[in-house]
């Protein structure tokens, strides 16, 4: 029968058990931030669920050819993407740029454009190495004669170009800096977001379009080896390299977790069969679990998932506790059927006392807000009682049925029970311990923290994190700001107004900050440029034959730095003497290597020079002569749709972008930004909110829950043990282990998260367990300590312990930081529940039964 009902059971799980990954469906929809993140995402669609790809280049030219042809080719993809945005790359900011600048800066780059016209002009009208020498060699030669030209930009500009390729590693230059005098920036950068369309039924949902934008990049160019790198990252990027982190190797790990378990429950058991059976009940039990969580709530969501190890961790509790006690009955001489009855009876109080406590534990959890945990807690609590169901029905059936094997000796049990024993030798030592503890815990449990930066959970060397943590950083740009919606342009001005003030914010921006202030004092700028620029046409290079072409090349080159020497001489005290200088090395450089050379790779060297200093003079020319071209203002009606819908609704609704004057990876600076807007905008939302606001929840819903099943388990125990006495030597060591986990938190600096505080069920679980079948055993058999710890019971509750431990061990090593501090939590927490049950609890059982007698 139980054959068959795991068979139709799993058949019934792998066809309707579906798999919820989306992490905003794990806290209560009630919830204020819940609400205001809702009508947020109601509101601006655009911004949930997005992708952010980074385009980093040595030019900004680069950058923005790459964002174009990037963008322009994930729009034409509808099956993976709703939605793509890049802003810059709109042809509205490109004609408009120059009227986004101050009007100081303008003054300067129009004086700056009038002086490089002529030499813009001449190369534009034969873009080739030998003409660009050429006209820089004239340039160099008025300098030398008095005239003012403002050229050291372009000499150090052309020097580290010239610098980059000699060394291996080709730096483009920028001729967008030049034409705005400019010093050429390390590294450009340039924004996509992306909203793809993601499958919540696929355990990695945007898995399809990563690898969609991954294959558009390199079939435009963007591989290792380019000069852009694209990285992704953004709150998708971040939930989906969350989830292949916590996953990966564990494979691995659980075969290798498998083979110790199976050691230490042979180690146990001393006979394969006793294994088997403890291997089969907690299979059966896990499908029948799963068959309940399928038919109860349908799916499984990232923290309910986790049912099966607290179902691993528990229901080898109760298998081993029977089938232990059961081997103890054999021993003393009882037939087996026998022997199944009295284990039964005996075992079976204390396991079910043990099921009913964890349900209850585990139920607590449901009237929380952590609809999440909430699952978990109705899987679970009803897992244990599966477990019991199955280990008194499943459990003796098997042991008819199993083929009976020679039991071999352990030499471990009578290690235990001398270690134990020696224990008591200290029972001064014990209580000074544990008065050392508590008050440790007086100055310590203060200090307890709850780490709110989801960041800090991940894996540190993952790319979305890093490119995210960077882009932190970056506080002028975070992406990691707050969104406030107001009503209408009046209560904007308002909230605009106050937020400002505040010293948390850094800045403040709406959809009028995009219509730029003193137009009509620009265009007058504008006009002049492009009166003085004039139509420049950019002519193709007339083909010459390699030879020629190299030594016409290397002539203008040569007499470039022979006009660079005379200046440097004739003139000491020039104000741009170091960049001549400069550049006069790295064309002696460039000679040296050309020398080096054959006739062949001579060619390709200056070919590549070539392409270093002249490649982005299109793209620039043509945004500039668009720049130059803008001759009207423009009011917020006039911005692109793409720009206005994300930031003015079709409903009128207004957002405000809040960017925080501190690095808020900091949980005490994230902190103060999010009390500081909430103070001026209660309805604010953004991930600086929804972070901290979601780990306050989780929090307030563990309290809750804890409180609630600790006063269930206490009348559970009142009604079952009937004795005041008995229930607080089953509460005191799962107190004392609590207290002493809360310690060893703090000194260990392991503060608790959204990841490692799903572990504390499991220890309330193990360490109920533990503490009751100790005080059961000792009640009932009226066992002193000394018997007691020779008992099949302290055995039981050594290897379920030892077992819990070698399975979770394992998370320790993950690369997810979250789930390595759950293992960290649960080895910590299951060697205090040991020390607790096996040392304190029976010194507490025996100080507890000579008051009794007196």
């Amino acid at each position: 029968m139980a054959l068959l009902t795991a068979m139709s059971c799993a058949v019934y799980i792998s066809r309707n058990l579906g798999m919820n990954t989306d992490t905003t469906d794990m806290l209560a929809e009630h919830l204020p931030f819940r609400v205001n993140l809702k009508h947020y995402n109601k509101t601006f669609p655009q911004e949930m669920d997005s992708l952010l790809l980074v385009l980093d280049a040595p030019t900004p030219e680069q950058a923005y050819a790459s964002a174009g042809l990037l963008s322009a080719r994930l729009k034409k993809d509808t099956t993976n993407f709703q939605d793509v945005y890049a802003p810059n790359v709109d042809s509205f900011f490109v004609h408009n740029s120059l009227l986004y600048v101050s009007v100081p800066e303008l003054e300067r780059i129009a004086d700056h454009m009038a002086s490089a016209q002529p030499l813009i002009a001449h190369i534009a009208r034969n873009p080739t190495l030998h003409t660009f020498a050429s006209v820089l060699t004239g340039a160099v030669e008025e300098l030398r004669k008095g005239r003012n030209i403002e050229l050291g930009p372009l000499l150090n500009n052309v020097s580290a170009t010239l610098n980059a390729r000699l060394a291996g590693v080709p730096r483009i230059l920028s001729w967008q800096s030049l034409f705005r005098g400019e010093s050429q920036k390390i590294r450009y950068q340039e924004f996509i977001m992306v909203k793809p369309i993601q499958d919540f039924t696929q355990l990695y949902p945007a898995e399809q379009s990563i690898s969609a934008i991954h294959a558009a990049a390199t079939d435009i160019g963007l591989t290792n080896d380019s000069p852009v790198r694209m990285r992704i990252t953004g709150e998708v990027a971040l939930a989906d390299e969350e989830l292949k982190s916590s996953l990966r190797g564990m494979e691995y790990a659980g075969i290798i977790t498998f083979v110790m378990v199976v050691m230490v429950l042979f180690f146990a058991m001393r006979t394969i069969r006793l294994v088997i059976a403890v291997l089969i009940c907690l299979i059966l039990g896990l499908i029948l679990t799963a068959s309940f969580a399928t038919a109860a709530i349908g799916h499984l969501n990232i923290i309910s998932i986790a049912f099966a190890v607290l179902y691993i961790g528990l229901g080898a509790d109760f298998a081993i506790h029977f089938l232990l006690r059961h081997r103890e009955v054999l021993e003393r001489g009882l037939p087996a059927k026998d022997a199944i009855h009295e284990s039964g009876s005996v075992a079976g109080g204390a396991l079910t006392v043990c099921a009913i406590t964890n349900a209850i534990g585990f139920y607590a959890f449901i009237p929380t807000d952590y609809s999440g945990v909430a699952e978990l807690g109705i899987i679970s609590g009803t897992g244990m009682l599966i477990s019991l169901l199955v280990t008194l029905t499943i459990g003796p059936a098997l042991l008819r049925y199993v083929p009976k094997q020679p039991e071999l000796k352990s030499g471990i049990n009578i290690s235990l029970s001398k270690i134990l024993e020696t224990t008591f030798k200290w029972q001064k030592l014990t209580y000074v311990a544990i008065f050392i503890g508590l008050f440790s815990a007086v100055i310590l449990l203060p200090q307890l923290k709850f780490d709110y930066n989801l960041l800090n959970m991940q894996d540190p060397k993952g790319k979305a994190v890093n490119t995210f943590k960077e882009l932190l950083s970056e506080v002028e740009n975070s992406p990691w700001y707050v969104a406030v919606l107001a009503k209408n342009r009046e209560e904007t001005d308002f909230l605009v107004e106050n937020l400002t003030k505040l010293p948390e914010v850094k800045k403040v921006v709406t959809i009028f900050d995009f219509v730029p202030e003193e137009q009509d004092e620009k265009l007058p700028l504008i006009e002049e440029m492009a009166l003085i620029t004039g139509p420049i046409v950019l002519s193709t290079s007339s083909s010459e034959k390699n030879d020629q072409l190299s030594e016409k090349q290397r002539k203008a080159l040569f007499k470039l730095s022979t006009t660079l020497d005379r200046f440097i001489t004739e003139k000491p005290d020039h104000p741009i003497l170091v960049p001549a200088r400069t550049l006069r090395n790295s064309l002696t450089t460039l000679f040296s290597h050309l020398d080096k050379e054959n006739v062949k790779n001579r060619s390709k060297l200056l070919h590549s020079v070539d392409n270093d200093l002249l490649i982005t003079l299109p793209t620039s020319l043509q945004r500039m002569q668009s720049a130059i071209d803008a001759s009207s203002t423009f009011s917020k009606n006039d911005l692109p749709i793409s720009l206005t819908s994300r930031w003015h609704s079709q409903a009128g609704e207004y957002k405000i972008a809040v960017y925080p004057a501190e690095d808020i990876n900091d949980n005490e600076a994230l902190k103060r930004f999010v009390r500081a807007i909430q103070q001026v905008a209660p309805q604010a939302t953004g991930a600086p909110m929804v972070s901290l606001e979601a780990g306050e929840a989780v929090v307030k819903a563990f309290v809750q829950a804890f409180s609630l099943a600790l006063i269930g388990i206490v009348i559970a125990l009142l009604i079952l043990l009937r004795s005041v006495r008995h229930t607080l030597l089953v509460l005191i060591p799962l107190l004392l282990s609590s207290i002493f986990i809360g310690v060893f938190t703090v000194f260990l600096n392991l503060p608790f998260n959204f990841a490692n505080i799903i572990a504390l069920p499991l220890l309330l679980g193990i360490g109920i367990d533990s503490s009751l079948h100790m005080v059961h055993r000792s009640r009932n058999d009226r066992l002193t300590r000394e018997d007691l710890i020779q008992t099949s019971t302290v055995r039981a509750i050594f290897y379920s312990a030892l077992t819990s431990l070698v399975a979770f061990a394992s998370l320790m090593f993950s690369s997810h930081q979250g789930t390595a501090s759950m293992g960290i939590l649960l080895t910590m927490g299951l060697t205090f529940t040991l020390i607790c049950t096996l040392i304190i609890l029976p010194i507490l059982l025996r100080a507890s039964t000579q008051k009794v007698k007196l």
